[in-house]
């Protein structure tokens, strides 16, 4: 037996006036996209905010159902977006925050399974890291430089062949 350990390295911000201006702008995008969720059901509001390599900038943001297990999160609505608008331009950094209706609002949260599974696949097909900003409508903001970072020992399209 060997034990293995695992483990990611990533920034924490007091608040988002820590963050380079790029960045900043980008969650400040991704906080105001919130008020554009269709959440009817949860009152948990998300946005993601995609800047593209060339530039250009994609959000999304979640759409429930009555029918829960067919809603969309904000980061692959984004995902869908870029890719369909902007086919063949990497992403550079998503921006991601959210506006809990019934709830605390000041610290980021993580994008769920589904979505780091995205995420990954998105890093192997454009073969380069996706930075996450992650924060709420206020307080600490993390910085993640590789989205990956977030999904360890990810299941790949490599297993599939």
């Amino acid at each position: 037996m060997e034990k293995q350990q695992l483990h990611i390295d990533y920034i924490v911000y007091n608040d988002i006036n820590g963050l380079e201006d790029a960045d900043a702008w980008l969650l400040k995008e991704a906080r105001e996209v919130t008020a554009h969720a269709y959440a009817p059901y949860s009152h948990f509001q998300v946005g993601a905010v995609i800047r593209l390599a060339n530039g250009e900038i994609v959000a999304g943001t979640n759409q429930e159902n009555a029918s829960f297990p067919i809603g969309l999160c904000a980061e692959r609505v984004a995902l869908a977006s870029a890719a369909s608008v902007y086919p063949n331009v990497d992403i550079d950094t998503i921006a991601i925050s959210y506006h809990n209706l019934k709830g605390d609002s000041g610290h980021p949260i993580s994008p769920c399974g589904m979505c780091r599974q995205a995420l990954a696949e998105y890093e192997m097909k454009q073969e380069g890291a996706i930075r996450l900003v992650l924060g709420g409508l206020t307080g600490k903001v993390y910085l993640i430089n590789r989205a990956n970072d977030l999904l360890p020992l990810s299941f790949s399209g490599e297993e599939l062949g």
